[in-house]
Parts: structure tokens; sequence; C-alpha cells
């Protein structure tokens, strides 16, 4: 789940974290594919100890519990005028602590050393992408919209899956995570991430095919028509809706852009691209109203039902399948080149 340049490291403690004397590199199979959790135990110095930083999550807790008691969002006012954010704990309280711990780890690591700050800043710079259009999709009034037009409610959905998802994913952020805790903690957290039967779940659904069908079931199986307005009338079934499309398109993502066959990985987003147009198209065609408990107040802004449900149907297959058909045809250059060079190599290596 690496990245060519990414750097990890592990040894004993030492006091100075500015020099790599007796820092040893972790060495990656790249022929595999397999990958592993790498712990950095440097020296904490004059930074934030456990204790401390457990008083800060305990803070940022408190903070969560306080917030999320402000508001409650979801249908406090189902037959408001304009649209209004949402302040549902369920969305608020995990968007808010993947923030703070990300920003808690950020801090010590950047105490610690100045080792692949580069790679670092690109990586907050992609978190801090996932997380907003997270808020955005989630929490502003686009979600209080999506619940009144399919339309809105399709952004909502191609936000999570096509954008959300691939930036959190380069972000990478459990590593980050893992050092916003203390150092007992951490190492508990990451023997057990390492332990077998998970590594194993995990190779197996990290796979190409495997995360490429996970993703398509979720996808295919909430827009049945039964259950995609149950999820619409029941805010548990909303919720898992929402949890279900983020997690597996994550999955998707990170089988396709940690991927270390690039041609391989853009064959997966031709085929995604392929069955969510199927699906989009589908449902821009209908000659009927599939969705009645999504479409039903279409009227309220100047929409038949049937005009709501196709145009949310183009927006899943139209703009979506390009932001999956860009990704494609960016990772077959990156594939062609790649094999371009192994070529040259060849023969340089067959001339010599």
């Amino acid at each position: 789940m690496l990245f060519r340049d990414d750097i990890l490291a592990i040894g004993r403690p030492h006091s100075n974290v500015r020099t790599s004397a007796h820092v040893a590199f972790c060495r990656i199979d790249r022929r595999s594919g397999r990958d592993g959790v790498c712990l950095c135990p440097f020296y904490a110095g004059i930074g934030r100890i456990g204790a401390q930083r457990m008083r800060t999550i305990g803070l940022i807790s408190l903070v969560v519990l306080y917030s999320t008691n402000a508001g409650f969002g979801h249908d406090l006012e189902p037959h408001a005028s304009n649209a209004v954010w949402t302040f549902d704990p369920w969305i608020i309280t995990p968007l808010l602590v993947a923030a703070g711990l990300y920003a808690i780890g950020s801090s010590v690591l950047r105490q610690r050393t100045r080792l692949g700050w580069q790679l670092r800043r690109r990586r907050t710079l992609a978190f801090a992408g996932g997380w907003l259009t997270l808020v955005g999709a989630l929490v502003s009034p686009l979600h209080w919209l999506g619940e009144h037009l399919f339309t809105f409610h399709m952004v909502e959905h191609e936000i999570l899956m096509a954008i959300s998802a691939p930036l959190l994913v380069l972000a990478a952020p459990i590593g980050i995570w893992l050092w916003s805790l203390p150092r007992r903690f951490r190492f508990t957290v990451g023997r057990f991430l390492r332990r077998p039967v998970l590594v194993g779940c995990w190779q197996w659904l990290r796979n190409g095919r495997n995360a490429t069908l996970v993703h398509g079931v979720a996808i295919w199986s909430w827009h049945a028509p039964i259950l995609f307005d149950a999820a619409v009338t029941n805010i548990v079934l909303h919720r898992l809706q929402h949890l279900s499309f983020l997690l597996t398109a994550i999955l998707f993502w990170w089988s396709v852009l940690r991927n270390n066959n690039a041609g391989l990985a853009a064959w997966h987003l031709f085929v995604t691209m392929l069955h969510t147009s199927v699906l989009g198209a589908l449902m821009a065609l209908a000659p009927r109203v599939l969705y009645q408990a999504q479409t039903a107040t279409a009227a309220d802004w100047g929409l038949t039902p049937l005009e709501d449900q196709q145009l949310a149907g183009i927006i899943m297959w139209v703009p979506a399948g390009t932001i999956y058909a860009g990704a494609a045809l960016a990772l077959l250059t990156i594939w062609i080149r790649q094999s371009g060079a192994a070529g040259r190599q060849r023969d340089a290596f067959s001339a010599s």
C-alpha cells in the first residue's frame, strides 16, 4: 500500500532525530506487491508525551460531544424552505475525530523528524481535500438538498465515491492517525493490524478484481429502487448507504492507485466506468419513475419525478464516468511509458 517514494523507518529510540545513523529502512517486495505496517519509534524530545497527547485527544472528544449535541440536523426541519447544514452526530463525530487525530499525528511527526516532509505535505493536502469534500457532501446544504431532489442526492454520492475516496487514498492517513496515539497504544494498534487474519483479509480485499467487485455490488445493490427508497425514508439505512459507498470506494481506489501494474489498474477503472454508466443510462432512459420516495418532492422544485430521475441518471452516466475515464487514461499513459522504458532497458542489456 505504498507509493514508490514512501520512506519508512524502524529502529530503537535515539536522541538525535535529525540524523539517520540509527535508522534501518524497510525493504518492500515490489515484485509481489506485499507490504506491511512499519512504526517509527523516534524519541519524542520536547514534544507531546503520551499523557499530554491523551489529554489532547480527550479535549477533542469533549469538543466533538458538545458540537454534536448542539444540533442533530437530520429532519430537524423537514419542511424548511431554505437549505440547512446537517449536524448529524453520526456524521460530525467521525469527521471531527479524524481531523483532530490527523492534526495531532502530523504535529508529532513534524517534531520528531523532517524525513519525508515533502511527501507528508502532499498527503496533508490530499487529506484536507478529501475531508473538505466529505464535509461538502455530508454536512453542507447539499446533503439537505439531496434529501429533497434525486439530482442532488446523486451529486452527493458521486462526490463520496469519485472525489473524496481517491483523495483519502492518496493521503494514506492511517500512519498519521497511529502517530497521534501514545507510544504504548500505537504499538498495540500496530500489532493488532498485523494479525494474520486481518492481513489475510486485507490482502484479499485489496486485490483489484475483488475490490472492483465489492464496490460494484455496493453500487448496484443500493440503487435497487426498493433499497434506495428505503434508505431515503430511514435514517439508519441512509447512514449505512453512505458508509458502504465511501468504504467500498476507498477500497476500490486503493486497489487502483496502489497497484504496481498501472495497466491492470486502468482496466479495473474502465470496468467500473462501464457498469456505472450502464446504471446511469438505465435511470436516465427509463420510461417511468423507478424511485418513488426519492422523487416525491420533485414538483416543489419545478421538476416532474421522471425529470428528476433522468437528471440523476445523467449525472452518474456522464460526469462520474468522465472521472473514471480520465483516471484510466492517466494510468494507461503511465503503463505505456513504463513498458517503453522496460523495453529500452532490455534492448540495452541485450546490446551489451
